[in-house]
């Protein structure tokens, strides 16, 4: 009875956090997204500007497509609804058009499409001549639309084409410019009935103060006047009017549907328009716009592309969102199973962090989302457009799940009550019962001194039953091995020497060597680097262990020694203890241990068992801890330092080596993947942790593509504005919220569980941040290749030289100035004016940062030395 009432209050709250969480998020939504009730109008629309081309057609595409005479009458039976009057472009095109207009008793004013091309144009003209000769419901007709504003004429040439439709039949004509090319051509009135002017205040937002609807038309009147007191003595008609629903940004002009209905309806509301001869623009949504007019070309319609009213002209609530509701409703179904069952399993932690983690699911939900809402929003019809959407639709779910991952580990950190699995040092064995051990230390072209410095640590170890196997490979400078070998002679028959010349398989290849002679009795096999003073107590407080026979691997923490005095050591430091404090512990909970290739205890009879280290991979160390595991084996750490190694000795150093990290993650990821996905030992939380472990180094091949994808996106934008333009950006800015917040939960969890003063929080943050590059390169470059070469991580030397400094960064430094003259030259095409712009730069700018940490950190490595930190510093850096 008490297990089924703990089991329903378990699901009660589960399911309690859930709703919670998704009922916050529709609230968000609803505050967002819901409208305010605007100014409207019972009257009718005097004329719309019309192109009847569908979603799916375009007189640009190759072969062009054009609408059907039932699609258009379709078009204007909706149309006659509301207005009673139409204008519209070209004759050839749509042949239908006119006919059909005078079925549903539609007035038109006509319009004859020019070009450059005088075969094209004639064709045109002759055209709209006969229909306006033969048509009774054609009241106007129009020569050419903004062919000044575009170049494709000059005026001169313009002039010939009105007198020859002046000429040829009776209708009052006109050709359609903007009021600015009507002040600078006045000329052109006296060759026309009447002027149409286009009155589209939206493109002006960064000369005039478009902040509110009721703004932009006094603007736009204000124009009316100016053509009406340069042409007095001309009827003025406005051809175009209105706002776009979507597109880019221009200063204080805002396109959005909320705005789109609040102009019109400020328009139509106003005193003045009862007088006023105008065309709305325009009808319908026409998404082939976006080829010649740019991102905001597609919106200028009151009915969208398939139809459907996009606002009421009447009194009623605009919404800022229409779709909110769909997207909040399905945000919330989507994420309610994983928030429950995530609230349900981790019972162990507090409440609050349940319902952070069932937070940032519903966030990473809501993003996908409205990704995949895009299209409902924004017309994709090209295969650029759906190729860009699917990249970033892919690398927002990554993004998400990265988060997700480290929110994870963040949230039982934080929030769990209490360590299943913590292992410590124990009591060590009688000198008669203690196993034997085998202790390896590979070296190649290491610094004898620190070798020996090992060396001597290991023979004063506290225990008895144990050799030293001493396996140098491959190092051809006598200098080098030869003092190490006679260090061994001088210890006694516990330490032996072996130099490996032309030995295969690097560091793996050494230890396989020297686990073929080891001596018979070992039962334990230690791995040491050849920069670790060990403590005295390594070997006797964690052999203990193996008296569980599961056991097989036995893990103590990296620790280092010297890094004090150097600000650069000191990051090197810290950001190493950020795994070991937080990442280890984490995964040892769920027996998913990474293993490492120092420090580490390994029973003799399981390595043997899965074939010994693994020469094909560069992370043999790793690998090794993940086969043992796919064996059913106990991995244990122990988090307790006994032994300290140098920090690598510059910014190179520790890119050569997070580099070698990365290709082995990826030649591991790639052997172990079966076993991962299909039948193996594994069970589901170590799948997980095995999976998941190395979604940090994905999310940093993530932000290389992501710069280098931002580099060519800018470039199109530069070049080819009309085709590329900046919606991007609205999934971009999620992409970048969810690394910000990545970025801020390391500094959190090193106050949480580590003594690290805020200084070397940031030092340790500038430094994981600068090897992201490095990183990203190891993850392509082991996706890729097979095989990588072993590099050992130089501990007690620099680069020398005139270029020295230069070379470990001029990937780093490339990177950087173009991602600079990017932001520059899209700041100097768009100005201050567009925030699309400025949002793109920004983003620009935020992906300069790794690049600069990178900069930071070999500045950095080449501090000098300073004194050691005073008394307070030490105490905030404790040994342990």
């Amino acid at each position: 009875m008490k297990n089924a009432a703990s089991l329903t209050l378990r699901i009660l709250l589960a399911a309690a956090i859930a709703a919670i969480v998704a009922c916050a998020q529709y609230l968000i939504w609803q505050q967002t997204s819901h409208g305010t009730n605007y100014q409207g109008t019972r009257l009718s629309i005097k004329g719309f500007a019309y192109n009847g081309f569908q979603r799916d057609q375009s007189p640009l595409s190759d072969p062009p497509g054009f609408p059907t005479k039932a699609q258009v009458a379709a078009d204007l039976e909706l149309l006659a609804r509301t207005t009673e009057r139409l204008r519209t472009y070209g004759v050839k095109d749509l042949p239908d058009l006119l006919s059909v207009a005078g079925e549903h008793d539609l007035m038109v004013t006509a319009g004859a499409w020019l070009d450059s091309d005088r075969d094209k144009n004639a064709i045109e003209i002759d055209g709209l001549i006969e229909a306006s000769n033969t048509m009774r419901h054609i009241e106007r007709v129009v020569v050419g639309n903004e062919v000044l504003e575009r170049h494709n004429l000059t005026a001169a040439q313009l002039i010939p084409y009105l007198d020859e439709v002046r000429e040829k039949q009776r209708r009052p004509v006109s050709t359609a410019e903007t009021w600015s090319n009507w002040l600078a051509h006045p000329e052109l009135a006296d060759h026309v009935d009447y002027i149409l002017v286009h009155l589209l205040p939206y493109h002006e937002g960064d000369r005039w103060d478009m902040s509110t609807p009721q703004k932009a038309v006094e603007y736009a009147l204000m124009r009316y006047d100016q053509i009406q007191n340069a042409f007095p003595h001309k009827k003025i008609v406005i051809g175009e009017i209105g706002w776009p629903s979507n597109g880019p940004t221009i200063a204080t002009a805002v396109a959005s549907q909320d705005n789109q209905a609040r102009f019109v309806r400020a328009f139509l509301a106003h005193p003045r328009t009862l007088t006023l001869d105008y065309f709305l623009m325009e009808a319908i949504d026409q998404p082939w716009k976006t080829g010649i007019e740019g991102w905001a070309g597609p919106y200028w319609g009151m009915f969208d592309a398939d139809r459907r009213p996009k606002y009421e002209i009447t009194e009623g609530i605009i919404e800022r969102d229409s779709r909110w509701t769909i997207k909040a409703g399905y945000s919330a179904l989507i994420a309610v199973l994983p928030m429950f069952l995530a609230a349900f399993f981790l019972s162990s932690w507090s409440v609050g962090g349940r319902l952070f983690l069932a937070a940032m699911i519903q966030a990473c939900v809501t993003t996908l989302v409205v990704g995949f809402d895009v299209p409902s929003t924004y017309y994709l019809l090209t295969q650029r457009d759906l190729i860009g959407l699917t990249v970033l639709i892919s690398a927002t779910g990554l993004t998400a799940a990265v988060l997700l991952s480290h929110g994870f580990e963040f949230g039982e950190v934080l929030f769990k009550r209490q360590w299943r699995r913590r292992f410590m040092p124990l009591p060590p064995h009688a000198s008669a019962e203690q196993p034997f051990v085998s202790i390896h230390l590979a070296c190649y072209n290491e610094p004898p001194d620190m070798v020996i410095a090992t060396i001597d640590s290991l023979a004063a170890l506290d225990y008895e039953n144990f050799e030293v196997l001493i396996l140098d490979n491959n190092t051809r400078d006598e200098a080098l091995w030869r003092p190490l070998e006679q260090r061994c002679a001088g210890l006694g028959p516990k330490f032996r020497f072996f130099h490996l010349m032309n030995w295969p398989g690097f560091k793996a290849g050494a230890l396989n060597y020297g686990l073929s002679v080891t001596d018979p009795r070992a039962e334990v096999i230690g791995v040491v680097d050849a920069d670790y003073v060990v403590d005295r107590a390594w070997i006797a407080s964690l052999v203990p262990h193996f008296d569980q026979p599961g056991v097989a691997v036995v893990q103590a923490p990296q620790a280092h020694r010297e890094w004090e005095t150097q600000a650069f050591r000191r990051w090197c430091n810290w950001e190493f203890e950020g795994f070991f404090r937080i990442g280890m512990h984490h995964r040892n909970e769920r027996n998913a241990l990474i293993q490492h290739g120092t420090m580490t205890l390994v029973r003799r009879l399981a390595l043997e068992e899965v074939g010994g280290w693994s020469e094909w991979c560069i992370c043999e160390d790793t690998e090794l801890g993940l086969r043992l595991i796919e064996k059913n084996y106990d991995t244990r750490y122990v988090d307790h330092i006994l032994g300290r190694g140098l920090t690598p000795s510059d910014f190179a150093a520790i890119k050569s080596q997070r580099f070698r990290w990365a290709f082995g993650a990826m030649q591991i990821l790639k052997a172990h993947l079966p076993q991962m996905l299909g039948r193996s030992e594994l069970d589901l939380a170590q799948r997980y942790h095995f999976l998941t472990g190395w979604f940090a180094w994905f999310s940093d091949a993530l932000q290389l593509v992501f710069a280098y994808g931002s580099l060519l996106w800018t470039i199109g934008i530069l070049f080819f504005p009309n085709s590329i333009s900046l919606p991007v950006v609205t999934l971009a800015l999620p992409i970048l919220g969810f690394m910000a917040f990545k970025a801020a939960l390391g500094p959190i969890l090193y106050r949480r569980t580590m003594a690290c003063p805020w200084r070397d929080i940031l030092g340790a943050s500038i430094l994981s941040v600068g090897l992201a590059h490095a990183i990203a390169r190891g993850v392509f470059t082991g996706l890729v290749k097979q095989k990588g070469v072993f590099v050992v991580t130089p501990k007690g030397w620099k680069a020398k030289g005139a270029l020295a400094f230069f070379g470990p960064i001029r990937e780093e430094l490339g990177m950087l100035f173009a991602l600079v003259l990017a932001a520059i030259a899209l700041a100097c095409q768009h100005g201050a004016g567009a925030v699309e712009a400025k949002l793109w730069i920004c983003i620009l700018s935020l992906q300069c940062i790794p690049y600069l940490a990178s900069i930071i950190c070999q500045v950095a490595a080449y501090l000098p030395e300073t004194p050691v930190p005073a008394a307070k510093d030490r105490e905030l850096c404790p040994a342990a």
